[in-house]
């Protein structure tokens, strides 16, 4: 009797198998035995996959790219907000009868509390008493496109592994520590307010630039959406390489595979196929149930059903394929059978058609290929 991990092994199941079974079972037999495709329609499909998927890339790199420019001018535009917002009370502060010395020792106090509360917050394993999470820097960095202070995507583990929280209490201490530093060092009021002032206005030179480089990542995520064939409302998140993007995987059917791409529309994460060649009136079969399998892995993988996946053709020609109850009944039984084909063996030609024989590729080494010339 063959070990567990055998037993998985030889029953594990590829979406491009169910395609292939479901276009003939013939074909599926012969891509096993490791006959491989042949035809200039196989060239152009990879090529033009190719050119999709970097389509795609340019364009959830141009968004990632205008959603951080857009963070980062936040930020300093916020800055150029409170220097001027400072530079004012500082002025109406330093003309009263307050001590200046003495509100910056205060204000001193509040940034070495701010520090000492940070620096705990880092070092201390607070979350886990308080059954709260540790920030997943990999999710907010794909969220907002900025590297994380304290855990970047890359790094694994270690006492920094910290949050916003921690990092907000950092930049208390600093801006408490400016202030405090401003008001000891300026006991003129003009001054102080003069060289706030002076910071706005240099912040604002720079807010400008960063805006500049906003508008520039907007124009160029645009240009890259529109060339992806995506409307404004859909995200790319995944897109199959064949190198970098992930396997999709469920451990209990054996079934696995790589979805052209995964994108979000409406808060849902929609698989999407993406065929080349003629365009159909109706979706192919083979590539619905390739689809359906998809659209099972993505559950999977996420925990959420997808209402629905989609089958491109050519720029314009949209399917859409539900995801319901008879779907995944058609999709479970399309896996016994092909299951049961791997354990018992006898493939064979399902069909009359001369012209899909015609278009197969791997008609060269099919015994049951039927004569093209009648």
């Amino acid at each position: 009797m063959p070990a567990e991990g055998e037993v998985a092994s030889a029953l594990s199941i590829s979406a491009s198998d169910l395609e292939r079974h479901t276009y003939c079972p013939m074909s599926w037999h012969l891509s096993r035995e490791g006959v491989g495709a042949k035809g200039e329609a196989v060239a152009e499909g990879v090529r033009r996959h190719a050119e999709i998927h970097s389509n795609m890339e340019d364009a959830r790199v141009g968004r990632q790219a205008y959603r951080r420019s857009s963070t980062i001018w936040s930020w300093w535009f916020t800055i150029v907000l409170v220097f001027s917002l400072e530079s004012f009370i500082v002025y109406r502060l330093l003309n009263s009868d307050a001590d200046p010395v003495e509100m910056a020792r205060f204000i001193s106090s509040l940034a070495i509390s701010a520090l000492l509360a940070g620096l705990v917050l880092i070092f201390l394993p607070w979350r886990e008493p308080l059954n709260w999470s540790v920030p997943d820097s990999k999710s907010e960095f794909e969220a907002t496109g900025v590297m994380p202070i304290f855990n970047p995507p890359d790094f694994i583990g270690g006492w920094f592994q910290g949050g916003r929280l921690e990092a907000s209490f950092l930049l208390a201490s600093i801006v408490f520590g400016l202030h405090a530093l401003a008001l000891g060092t300026f006991l003129e009021a003009d001054n102080a307010a003069f060289v706030l002032v002076v910071s706005a206005f240099l912040w604002t030179g720079l807010a400008s630039w960063r805006l500049q480089v906003l508008l520039l990542a907007h124009q160029q995520s645009e240009v890259a959406r529109v060339k992806a064939g995506l409307d404004k409302k859909t995200e790319v998140v995944y897109s199959d390489d064949e190198q970098g993007a992930g396997l999709l995987r469920d451990l209990e059917t054996g079934l696995r595979g790589r979805p052209d791409q995964i994108v979000i529309v409406d808060g849902d994460f929609i698989p999407v196929e993406q065929k080349t060649g003629k365009v159909p009136k109706n979706p192919h079969d083979s590539h619905r149930m390739q689809l359906l399998a998809y659209l099972h892995l993505v559950e999977c993988e996420t925990g959420r059903a997808s209402p629905y996946g989609v089958i491109r053709y050519g720029e314009e020609h949209v399917f859409q394929i539900l995801w319901n109850k008879e779907a995944q009944m058609e999709l479970h039984n399309a896996v016994t059978e092909v299951k049961r084909l791997m354990k018992e063996g006898g493939a064979a030609r399902n069909h009359e058609r001369v012209g899909k024989c015609r278009n197969c590729s791997r008609r060269h080494a099919c015994p049951e290929r039927l004569d093209a010339s009648a």
